[in-house]
């Protein structure tokens, strides 16, 4: 038993956080996003190529009203990919969920062109869903490099989901990348088992001119450290005839790196598992085909159009996720889905019960989500000039920051650098934290 599967809040899980839960999600935002066509990109953008865009202050226009933390809890949204590897006695049969929800975890990106907010140092989220069975914080726990650390747990404790990330955000002259450093691991208590993974990177095209796109790239490995198994999928990318797009594919290979199966599909999309001798074949003529048809075919150097309905499905596959559909007024809001939508609902009731570093009761966000984009600026401008003087105050002093529900240490699966939770969030004592806001 790992030390994460041996702690636990001095409080039950099935006490003390009824409090904060919705009995009725909304199923849109207050205000409409407002357009961006008149806001030029590029005079913000071209003092910044090659650069980390962490450390400069964007217009709040860029962005869509959700903190960075609150869209890290989108990997939550298909956690019944975590309840079905549960109910199942084969690890092969438990990796194909786990792949899949490594997977999902990304889906939530598909068409968001607009930036989270990045997160104050302190600032935290926490999200208790019943219909789902989990609950989740997160803390900001550095700034410079920014760094967002979570966990989340089963209502039924059956199964730990934590990590940390550091996202890594260049400006290219036509593209943003996101490269989200860090580690995300799962564990399993009823088989003993823990998963680790990385996410691929993310990157945003046509940020000065044309239609924005979003892809994906990239490795993920996915290791059970028990087994020895692992799943290895390539996020690929575009390609110069846009034919890629959105693609992921890999196998589920056994400690011996034999394979045991294929997994493939789109990220935006739906992700089948088929037998490794039947991919391999289908690879094949696959592209015996494309590479006749090539020469038919005009080199396309913008956004890559989708391939009409899209993943073909070879016989013998069995899907194993499918994306939840986007709600019909998603682009009215931001493209967010409606998982997305949710994140920021504050009822009168959670007030007394939230810390006051919780995302929900920051006014900048609070301010865009309800259209005013003027007090929205100013806001953020205000929080981020408070942080700033706060932090040279403390280099005045002796006074070092202190994380309140994380710690820096070893990730005992894969003994790399990570941020453990501490415990004790769950307990409801937020006397002694800092006012951020």
């Amino acid at each position: 038993v790992t030390p994460h599967q041996q702690q636990q809040d001095t409080v039950p899980l099935s006490d003390k956080y009824l409090t904060v839960s919705v009995l009725s999600h909304r199923t849109s935002l207050p205000a409409p996003m407002f357009s961006r066509n008149d806001v030029s990109i590029w005079s913000i953008l071209k003092k910044c190529i090659g650069m980390e865009l962490s450390k400069i202050a964007m217009p709040v226009i860029l962005n869509e009203p959700l903190s960075f933390l609150q869209r890290l809890t989108e990997y939550m949204e298909h956690t019944y990919l975590i309840h079905q590897a549960n109910t199942t006695t084969d690890s092969m049969e438990r990796m194909k969920c786990v792949a899949a929800f490594a997977v999902s975890a990304v889906a939530s990106q598909w068409e968001r062109t607009g930036k989270p907010f990045n997160p104050l140092l302190g600032e935290t989220y926490e999200l208790i869903r019943e219909d789902l069975g989990f609950r989740w914080m997160s803390e900001q726990v550095s700034h410079h490099p920014p760094v967002s650390a979570f966990h989340a747990e089963g209502l039924q404790e059956d199964f730990l989901f934590h990590g940390s990330i550091y996202p890594k955000l260049k400006f290219w002259g036509k593209s943003v990348e996101a490269e989200p450093k860090g580690i995300i691991s799962l564990e399993l208590p009823k088989y003993n088992e823990a998963y680790t993974w990385t996410n691929p990177t993310c990157c945003v095209h046509n940020i000065i001119v044309g239609q924005l796109w979003i892809e994906q790239y990239g490795n993920v490995e996915v290791i059970n450290h028990k087994t020895g198994e692992r799943c290895s999928l390539i996020f690929k990318p575009c390609g110069l005839f846009g034919k890629e797009l959105h693609k992921v594919e890999g196998y589920i290979l056994d400690k011996s790196k034999k394979k045991l199966c294929a997994i493939y599909g789109k990220w935006t999309e739906c992700l089948y598992t088929v037998d490794a001798d039947t991919f391999d074949a289908h690879k094949k003529s696959d592209k015996k085909n494309s590479e006749e048809k090539k020469s038919n075919m005009q080199v396309q150097y913008d956004m890559p159009l989708p391939d009409g309905d899209t993943v073909q499905v070879i016989p013998g596959s069995e899907l194993i996720w499918r994306i939840a559909p986007r709600p019909d007024n998603s682009a009215e809001f931001y493209a967010f889905s409606t998982f997305a939508m949710q994140l920021n609902e504050l009822e009168e009731g959670m007030k007394g019960v939230l810390p006051p570093t919780d995302c929900r009761l920051r006014p900048d966000i609070r301010h865009m989500e309800k259209g005013d984009i003027d007090s929205a600026s100013a806001e953020k401008k205000r929080v981020e000039e408070k942080q700033r003087l706060s932090r040279k105050n403390r280099s005045k002093s002796t006074e070092e920051w202190k994380t309140r529900w994380f710690h820096q240490g070893t990730n005992p699966h894969n003994k790399a650098q990570d941020w453990l939770y501490s415990n004790s969030y769950w307990d409801r004592n937020y006397s002694l934290l800092p006012d951020i806001y």
